[in-house]
């Protein structure tokens, strides 16, 4: 059962920049696990293979879907989540930045990278969160936080996930090992419909899946009242050609609607 939106820890995601919230997202699997297979067999133009060739396996992934699949749209609308993102940003209001699909079929060796979000995208902000939602049980394969992350001082290089080559330019802190250096790595066994909420700036990752099962994820990026938008030395992921913004600009609304209050 879902906690109660009173009982969010909020004070836990201010600490470590990540919580598990079970069961938040219970309501909307099976029609998440249709809007998946639809995404997958409709891909959009951002979608992407992460496996090379000769590895085992697949990985796909794909964004910005929500316009075109009713099932992201709904779970991106519903009060129930949009509050609880709005009451872990402590933020009044909370704009949809954008979807995202990550689907690692049985035997896929190949990680999801460690790596912050916030570097590969046009926003500015401390008030930000994506919830991470297995469609399926996970053990080995679900996602993996470096706590306290989201507070360093410098973000972490952002890099291109199959040839690990820097995506921007910049002064970035190199990529870490975090079960090597000794950090504190937050992960947990989930179920379909719980829910990983993070900052942006927290560090995560996830290992292969070497499971008999499919593991299919799905994620919500939100912005809160102080994300404002910025410029990098390159196109962003996602990249929103021609949105007309400029360095301390809100972000649209009708690119990036506002779905609560």
């Amino acid at each position: 059962m879902v906690q109660d939106m009173e009982h969010i820890p909020t004070e836990d995601f201010a600490r470590d920049g990540a919580v598990v919230i079970r069961g938040l997202f219970a309501d909307h699997v099976e029609a998440l696990r249709d809007g998946v297979a639809r995404n997958m067999a409709e891909p959009g133009p951002h979608a992407a293979e992460n496996t090379r060739a000769g590895e085992a396996g697949r990985f796909f992934d794909d964004y910005v879907n929500w316009q075109r699949i009713p099932a992201f749209e709904a779970a991106a609308r519903d009060p129930k989540i949009a509050g609880t993102a709005a009451r872990l940003m402590q933020s009044k209001g909370v704009q949809l930045f954008h979807d995202h699909v990550l689907v690692k079929e049985p035997g896929t060796s190949r990680a999801t990278p460690w790596h912050q979000d916030a570097p590969y995208y046009f926003v500015a902000g401390r008030q930000t969160v994506s919830f991470w939602v297995p469609l399926d049980p996970v053990r080995e394969a679900t996602l993996r936080l470096v706590a306290g992350s989201h507070l360093w001082d410098r973000p972490v290089l952002p890099t291109r996930w199959l040839s690990e080559d820097a995506f921007f330019p910049g002064d970035y802190r190199p990529v870490p090992d975090p079960d090597a250096e000794g950090m504190t790595v937050l992960e947990w066994a989930m179920e379909p419909g719980d829910a990983v909420a993070f900052s942006f700036d927290t560090l995560h990752g996830a290992r292969g899946n070497t499971a008999q099962a499919r593991r299919r994820a799905f994620s919500l990026r939100y912005l809160g009242d102080d994300a404002r938008f910025t410029s990098r030395p390159g196109p962003t992921s996602p990249p929103f050609p021609g949105h007309g913004m400029h360095p301390g600009d809100r972000l649209r609304d009708d690119w990036f609607p506002q779905v609560w209050p």
